[in-house]
């Protein structure tokens, strides 16, 4: 009957690593999958065991959590009171938002991703932005992005053009749901039209002093009007 189990979980773990995008979630799916194994394994020998051996994992959760990526970018931190006037302000600009909870490992898996991608294609009149929606709730009830693990809509990237929503990724069904999405680089590129974005954001928007009008060459300081202290 152990011998079925674990079978059956790993073809599991098989079938999650097909959607990882990086090495962390490969590793961390085998982790996670691990521990259930092992859980019903004790439970089987003994229950005491099991109840001893649930405890500890939900004491490593709580206690461990995943380190929150700190790198270069070039993307301003919204809270519930500034995303809504920053995206109004200037309707030539068009944002690229993602909504994200640190607690998400698909969003942490998915910051450094984003991060390199501002690095690359930030300018004047294309600029990306993050809003924690497990801080501040509203947010996520008036964008309409769930933050149910069920739903599995985080993280949410949300194009704006003149303040209001153009597109969303993942797009969600009618029962509510996230249709299934690979978050990597090249989806959000091809799928975003980052490329043309650029180009046309380049040609249309002013210059500023506040941000580079060509991306770096190098990733070095992080020119951030709002960094992650400030969220």
């Amino acid at each position: 009957r152990e011998v079925e189990i674990l079978m059956f979980l790993s073809a599991i773990v098989m079938m999650k690593n097909r959607r990882s995008i990086t090495v962390e979630q490969h590793i961390g799916n085998i982790f996670m999958f691990s521990k259930v194994a092992n859980a019903i394994l004790f439970f089987r020998l003994d229950i005491r065991m099991g109840l001893l051996y649930l405890t500890l994992c939900i004491v490593f959760l709580m206690t461990c959590k995943p380190p929150l990526y700190m790198g270069p970018e070039y993307i301003k931190y919204f809270s519930d009171k500034t995303i809504d006037e920053e995206l109004e302000r200037d309707k030539r600009v068009t944002w690229i938002v993602e909504f994200f909870a640190n607690w998400s490992s698909e969003c942490q898996s998915f910051a450094p991703i984003f991060a390199d991608l501002s690095l690359k294609y930030n300018c004047s009149g294309l600029q990306f932005g993050k809003v924690d929606v497990g801080r501040y709730t509203d947010v996520s009830t008036r964008y309409k992005v769930s933050t149910s693990p069920l739903t599995k809509q985080l993280p949410t990237l949300i194009l704006f053009q003149g303040g209001t929503e153009i597109m969303r990724r993942p797009q969600i069904d009618k029962k509510g749901r996230a249709v299934s999405w690979t978050f990597s680089e090249e989806n959000v590129i091809r799928e975003f039209n980052l490329n043309e974005l650029y180009q046309k954001a380049k040609k249309q928007s002013k210059p500023r002093e506040e941000g580079p009008e060509e991306p770096p060459a190098v990733p070095g300081a992080v020119p951030q009007e709002e960094t992650k202290k400030d969220k």
